[in-house]
């Protein structure tokens, strides 16, 4: 059997596996992604991810969610691809061609253009993005945005007061949402955003680089903030900076915690 290398790295927590296969093709099945994630018979991770060859960028990424479904934006995971290449890079993604650039001691990701219209959300129908006229028992009024993947963003009273793990599932498969939805709550404090997200297939996660972005362009949109602005997960802080027509930039640290091989 062939050995793979692999690389276990994190961006606040929010772990990652990935598999270099830029110059040695890897075949990798979604029950094997799955199986490699499994925290007690793989080597466990929220998501894996492999960076392959690109004919537009530097190398592209694929992502898979713990479950073993691809999905096409993360933007904790960019960053550690960033970290791991050792330089700025392009990195084409199915969300489109991200740029990071190498900061001191942390990694910035261009996270393109936030999606406003309910379409891009998407939404079952029509409505105004900025104010959903919608609400689940306590949780009322969200602001939806797209960052490659939908978000529903929930200004409260105290993020950490919120029963995510009983409403966010609810929320996630409500028919508004035809592609499902990450759900965030959020609350403002002196030093900036205090955030909590439940991730579409993954539950919740100490931290999730496009959750903290759509919250960030929320809180902007409604004027609660100006960018940048630090989004405080339970794995860490980003710092988030978006004005309004232009993309969304997202730093933060990217940690590489050990390399190791795998037979698949």
């Amino acid at each position: 059997m062939a050995h793979h290398r692999f690389h276990k790295m994190h961006g606040l927590g929010n772990d990652f596996v990935i598999f270099d296969a830029r110059e040695h093709d890897l075949a990798l099945s979604s029950d094997q992604a799955r199986a490699l994630a499994d925290r007690h018979r793989g080597i466990g991770c929220d998501q894996l991810i492999v960076m392959r060859p690109s004919a537009k960028a530097d190398f592209a990424m694929q992502i898979f969610n713990q479950d073993g479904g691809e999905v096409s934006a993360c933007g904790n995971a960019t960053r550690c691809v960033v970290a791991l290449a050792g330089r700025d890079v392009v990195v084409e993604t199915g969300a489109g061609l991200l740029r990071g650039q190498l900061g001191d001691g942390d990694v910035s990701v261009d996270m393109g253009l936030p999606g406003l219209d309910w379409d891009a959300i998407p939404l079952a129908y029509p409505m105004d993005t900025l104010h959903l006229p919608v609400g689940w028992e306590d949780l009322t009024d969200p602001a939806a945005v797209s960052m490659g993947n939908p978000h529903v963003v929930f200004f409260v009273p105290d993020a950490h007061a919120v029963a995510l793990d009983r409403l966010g599932p609810i929320i996630e498969h409500d028919p508004l949402f035809p592609e499902r939805v990450n759900v965030n709550v959020a609350h403002l404090a002196d030093d900036g955003l205090h955030l909590r997200v439940w991730e579409r297939g993954a539950g919740l996660t100490q931290a999730c680089g496009t959750g903290a972005c759509a919250t960030a362009v929320a809180a902007i949109r409604r004027k609660l903030v100006s960018g940048p602005v630090a989004v405080h997960l339970p794995g860490g802080t980003l710092t988030i900076d978006w004005q309004p027509g232009g993309s969304v930039r997202m730093a933060g640290p990217a940690t590489h915690v050990f390399s190791g091989e795998i037979d698949l």
